[in-house]
């Protein structure tokens, strides 16, 4: 379904003998502690991705991650003797720290891998049930049997929600509305109180074959309450609820006033923060009124972190782990998505980084990693050239579909006068284009050691994307338990909230 490879390792290797060049006593010594720390690391990904792997095609051809040792002049600058002894002794040292280096590795991705456990155990966030639970199916069931008449005429549906309430059912659609059981219905958004965006996106909204689904963990929200009664003015809503419906907390204050005016409601778990709710009907209602497979989308979450509890997606803690190691010399997170299909999925991963990790840690510190994302191959053009020459701070995440995963057109074998020495691309699909372009700048950023990895869509599926909807919440999670921080808090967010009606009063 998905699959996995990176160069952390190799990297991880180069940067921490680099930092230790200056180290006169440790200099032989550490460098080989590295080197074994990156090979284990790399080790564990290579089998993380061959398990993975089930397309044998020219996909496969995708960077792998193998450890390459230090070669040349700096190998013999490294090394603390040349003479026969001291090679038996090195060596024997080397398979002592070895052992001791592998054996340290092991305990750290153990002790991540407890921590997530014990957040899951302990309800820290609800996010991690999600996919085990029936509750969003049945609660999507139930209102369509309870709405089968309005659903029938139904040709819109307008959500009036902002970030974690909205961002993934647009992530989802984006990625998955080219599948044949897409029904016709257009879905439309409400975010953010934009009078032009709201003028635009109302204009051709007809109250008799509309549905108003607002989404709020509490109501408070002042974008969502403005628009909530803007559209209950414009179109006399309380007088037409079945048009309505409310998606909220439990016992929240928009639930409350939902129940007091008769208008149909669901709760969720307040547990689940709004940036990983996705797989709860925040998300699974509307993708289910859409036609889409939902139930195939929680289970490939399922199977994904059931994996992951087999330890099977150990790439995940590794990721991490470099994360966190290199937060100071990476602190910026590219995800460079290769298909407009991932435009809005780039969208809902700047949440989810950005809300998640920056924060303040249990040691009064300021922290986090910035997350950027990018389309391939638009942002070639543009962002590109600042990776490639700009500040090496950045490490890059490279996102696609397999060439099998969708229907792909071709390019039409027409030659250009002039412009012949572009003909090398003709018969050539535009999606093998697409990937050959991806391929290309991850070689470049690798020859100049931009710490990467990529991921791979096999298939364009409710099934792959709940898979990847977990992958990135179990890296969030992994990152802010190594960051010593509350992943799932956003109390910077709330002081701005408090101050508006400050500044309005």
């Amino acid at each position: 379904m998905l699959r996995f490879a990176n160069n952390f390792g190799r990297l991880d290797s180069e940067f921490l003998e680099s930092s230790l060049q200056d180290s006169k006593d440790s200099k032989g010594e550490d460098s080989k502690n590295h080197n074994l720390d990156s090979k284990e690391i790399t080790e564990s990904i290579s089998k993380d991705s061959k398990a993975l792997s089930h397309d044998h095609n020219e996909d496969s051809k995708t960077l792998s991650p193998t450890h390459h040792p230090i070669s040349g002049k700096d190998s013999k600058n490294l090394s603390p003797s040349h003479d026969k002894d001291s090679k038996i002794k090195d060596s024997k040292k080397d398979s002592i720290e070895s052992k001791e280096q592998n054996q340290k590795l092991i305990e750290q991705r153990n002790a991540l891998f407890n921590a997530i456990l014990q957040e899951k155990n302990t309800g820290k966030s609800g996010y991690y049930e999600l996919p085990f639970t029936q509750r969003a199916l049945q609660d999507s069931i139930n209102y369509k049997n309870a709405n089968k008449k309005l659903l029938k005429s139904l040709t819109h549906i307008v959500i009036i929600g902002i970030g974690g309430s909205s961002l993934g059912t647009r992530a989802i659609d984006t990625l998955l509305n080219s599948l044949k059981n897409r029904n016709e219905i257009k879905l439309k958004f409400l975010e953010h109180t934009d009078s032009i965006a709201t003028k635009k996106i109302l204009k051709n909204i007809k109250l008799k074959s509309t549905l108003f689904i607002v989404i709020s963990k509490s109501g408070s929200t002042i974008e969502t309450t403005s628009l909530l009664k803007f559209c209950i003015n414009k179109f006399a809503l309380l007088d037409a609820k079945k048009h309505l419906l409310v998606i909220t907390d439990s016992n929240s204050p928009l639930q409350k006033w939902a129940k007091e005016n008769g208008v149909q409601n669901i709760a969720i778990e307040s547990s689940v923060g709004g940036r990983f709710s996705v797989l709860s009907s925040v998300g699974i209602l509307p993708l289910s009124l859409l036609g889409y497979k939902v139930e195939k989308i929680l289970q490939g979450a399922k199977e994904f972190f059931e994996s992951f509890l087999r330890r099977e997606q150990e790439h995940i803690l590794s990721k991490a782990l470099f994360y966190a190691k290199h937060r100071d010399k990476y602190p910026i997170n590219v995800l460079f998505s290769y298909s407009s299909v991932f435009s809005d999925f780039n969208a809902w991963y700047i949440q989810l980084w950005g809300e998640s990790l920056g924060k303040i840690n249990a040691d009064n510190k300021r922290g986090g990693l910035t997350p950027i994302s990018l389309l391939g191959s638009i942002d070639q053009h543009s962002f590109l050239q600042l990776i490639l020459e700009g500040k090496a701070d950045k490490s890059v995440t490279f996102l696609r579909l397999s060439c099998g995963s969708v229907e792909s057109l071709k390019i039409p074998n027409v030659k250009l006068s002039g412009l012949e020495s572009t003909n090398f691309v003709n018969g050539v699909s535009f999606l093998k284009l697409l990937n050959s372009q991806c391929k290309a700048t991850m070689q470049v950023m690798d020859e100049q050691d931009i710490p990467l990895d990529s991921i791979i869509l096999e298939r364009l599926n409710e099934r792959t994307i709940g898979s990847l909807i977990m992958y990135y919440e179990l890296l969030t999670s992994s990152v802010g338990i190594l960051l010593n921080i509350n992943t799932y808090d956003q109390p910077a967010v709330e002081k701005g909230k408090k101050l508006l009606s400050k500044i309005l009063a």
